[in-house]
């Protein structure tokens, strides 16, 4: 039987660009207009979208490790597929039940599906490929999202013309569809999973969490970034709430031929945003691959990062709106190219046994960091204003540039 499955499966780059291309074509689909959809259909107040957010990040928070643990012990193969589908889950119930428990309900479910996925499809494509060959697949998947991304932020406008629900009730199909089509399609070769036997005691559980939390306590990369992701998770989860009220706040819209709706210039802002990082990464990977490729790009990173730093607070500070915007692009530009440069220097730098679980612990210090971040920026933001908010936000990323800067590579 399983001589019979072999034969569907893809070689493990093909089978990982597929997930990244479906989940960026599914997630543009879904969120470019839901926004819109929560405020429009389900009637949500301010005060409830902002719990809907709140309630999201506690549970990436309490759930990144457990899960991790779970791909470690079990079959990160498996978790990635669980986590497709109870993430299409939660999209029909959504788009199918637009009210505020409902829209509740499905944050709790579609944060369980995300930390199913997070860390255990970085640990599985690196099992597969190996340590020395994966940041270039890391790239390429995250440009087989972006241009997916576009498709998918097309096809959410298109849909979103007849029926705002549409979107969110395809994505959902298209997920479960997804994780269907990937129970045949990916294979699972480099993966040891532990002895029955074993995983069914708490004591190894133990061991494996244990050998997580070791990275990162001793002095070296997987400590450093999490520190670094802390510092983004503080810093993002402000600027991504408050960037749409302050363009709202600061400018008139265009009217081009006559149109000149919310929904749909913010769907072109999305669509402008997506291309810019799209040829931004296709760019870097062309002038810059060798160092993207580097055994320790602690330098570029800086770099990047310091650049999300300028386009948040360009962004704040511009009085033009295209201005603005490109600063805000500027930014969304670093962090894709950065992404899978950090996320193969952190997989170089852990051990294959714990992988999953220490990168849900970095996950983690993500989530803790928006949860933490986002209520008092954000306070600060409607005392003083929303520029300051801003403006605060790029002051908490900035030491994440120093300590990229003096990060060196220790042996795990």
């Amino acid at each position: 039987m399983q001589v019979g499955a072999d034969r569907w499966r893809l070689v493990p780059q093909r089978a990982y660009y597929l997930f990244e291309g479906g989940c960026a074509l599914l997630n543009g689909l879904a969120f470019t207009l839901m926004l819109v959809f929560q405020v429009q259909v389900a009637g949500l107040s301010p005060l409830e979208l902002v719990l809907m957010g709140t309630v999201l990040e506690v549970t990436l928070l309490v759930c990144e490790v457990p899960t991790g643990v779970v791909a470690d012990l079990y079959s990160r193969r498996r978790s990635v597929l669980i986590g497709a589908a109870i993430i299409g889950v939660s999209m029909l119930l959504q788009g199918g039940w637009p009210s505020f428990w409902p829209t509740l309900i499905a944050q709790v479910i579609w944060g369980v599906g995300y930390t199913f996925v997070s860390g255990a499809i970085q640990a599985w494509i690196t099992d597969e490929v190996g340590e020395s060959s994966v940041q270039p697949v890391f790239t390429r998947g995250t440009q087989v999202g972006l241009a997916c991304g576009v498709i998918g932020t097309v096809l959410a406008g298109a849909l979103g013309l007849i029926d705002l629900r549409l979107p969110m009730l395809v994505a959902g199909a298209g997920y479960l569809i997804l994780s269907l089509v990937l129970v045949l399609l990916m294979p699972e070769a480099g993966f040891r999973p532990v002895p029955g036997e074993q995983r069914q005691t708490w004591g190894h559980v133990r061991q494996v969490l244990g050998s997580g939390l070791e990275l990162t306590r001793r002095p070296g990369v997987v400590r450093s970034f999490l520190g670094v992701s802390l510092l983004l998770g503080l810093s993002s989860e402000a600027v991504d709430r408050l960037w749409t009220a302050y363009v709202l706040e600061q400018f008139p819209l265009p009217s081009v031929f006559g149109l000149s709706g919310a929904a749909l210039w913010f769907s072109v802002f999305a669509l402008i945003s997506t291309l810019v990082s799209l040829l931004a990464s296709l760019l870097a990977n062309r002038v810059a691959g060798r160092r993207l490729n580097a055994e320790h790009p602690r330098a570029l990173l800086a770099a990047l990062v310091g650049l999300q730093v300028v386009g948040i607070a360009g962004f704040a500070l511009a009085g033009w709106l295209w201005v603005s915007l490109a600063a805000l692009w500027l930014r969304d530009a670093a962090r894709v190219i950065a992404e899978p440069v950090q996320a193969a220097w952190l997989n170089r730098s852990m051990d294959s046994r714990s992988r999953a679980t220490t990168l849900s612990l970095v996950s983690q210090a993500d989530a803790l960091g928006q949860v933490a971040g986002g209520p008092p920026l954000g306070a600060l933001a409607g005392r003083a204003s929303i520029r300051v908010g801003l403006l605060a936000s790029a002051a908490v990323l900035a030491p994440a540039v120093v300590l990229l800067a003096r990060l060196k590579q220790r042996t795990p």
